[in-house]
């Protein structure tokens, strides 16, 4: 019988971005939210999802249905075809990177990648983008394992620190079920 991360190996990839400094710009909901919703669809190749406020918070200035995020969740060959994109394209345009730290990936297997800006993603044009964002990118395996994650991260090509590669293969081994 196949191992289900052989089958299946990435359950999703989600993509978020928190446009809470950005509603202080003037004309956020006529130009500036759509214009993030736009780049970010070029991003991903999938429309995002407004993520609101549950309720009102004096402190954040913001009340009850406003939009604070976008996100966007990918699954299947979408997925896979944008962490490709990441490992090849994406990490080596990223300013001074030397490799994702093995500290990225939680207990439960899901690599977190965070980036600064959006222009590192080729389909942004930076002379011709009007705003500045960063978003973050979890990548949610199959196997909730951190060994059986890494091993599978490694197998897809993901760049990780060199030194840390050490301690991480010292630590994890032992914790392949």
């Amino acid at each position: 019988m196949a191992h289900r991360t052989t089958s299946k190996p990435l359950e999703k990839v989600v993509v978020n971005v928190g446009v809470g400094k950005l509603r202080n710009q003037p004309q956020f909901d006529e130009k500036v939210l759509p214009d993030v919703m736009q780049e970010l669809a070029l991003i991903t190749g999938q429309k995002p999802a407004p993520r609101q406020t549950a309720k009102a918070v004096a402190s954040f200035k913001t009340r009850e249905g406003d939009i604070v995020g976008l996100q966007v969740t990918l699954r299947g060959k979408r997925a896979h075809a944008f962490l490709e994109k990441i490992v090849r394209l994406v990490l080596p345009r990223v300013k001074d990177f030397r490799g994702v730290d093995p500290k990225n990936v939680d207990e439960g297997g899901n690599l977190n990648l965070g980036f600064r800006e959006q222009y590192v993603f080729p389909e942004i044009n930076m002379e011709k983008s009007r705003i500045h964002f960063g978003l973050q990118v979890t990548v949610v395996p199959a196997a909730r394992n951190r060994a059986r994650a890494l091993e599978l991260y490694h197998s897809l090509g993901v760049p990780f620190k060199r030194d840390a590669n050490i301690r991480m293969h010292a630590n994890d081994a032992n914790k392949i079920e």
